[in-house]
């Protein structure tokens, strides 16, 4: 079963041993906006580089085709 994203950033939380409420500073929003966007599972692709960032990681999001395009 994959994980979804919410539960992909917990584990980077994790790992790079930080909490919800550093990032949610480090990206401008609250801790408990970011809690429920956790649990909720619901990113755009620009909080999804913006946590990336905070989390001094790369994001890459796209559709993979089956000549290799990636969109």
């Amino acid at each position: 079963m994959a994980l979804t994203m919410g539960e992909k950033i917990r584990i980077l939380l994790r790992r790079k041993k930080t909490t919800i409420a550093s990032i949610a500073d480090k990206i401008g929003t609250s801790r408990q906006n970011l809690t429920n966007k956790l649990n909720r599972d619901n990113f755009t692709e620009k909080e999804l580089h913006e946590i990336a960032q905070a989390l001094e990681c790369q994001f890459e999001g796209f559709f993979i085709l089956d000549d290799n395009e990636k969109i």
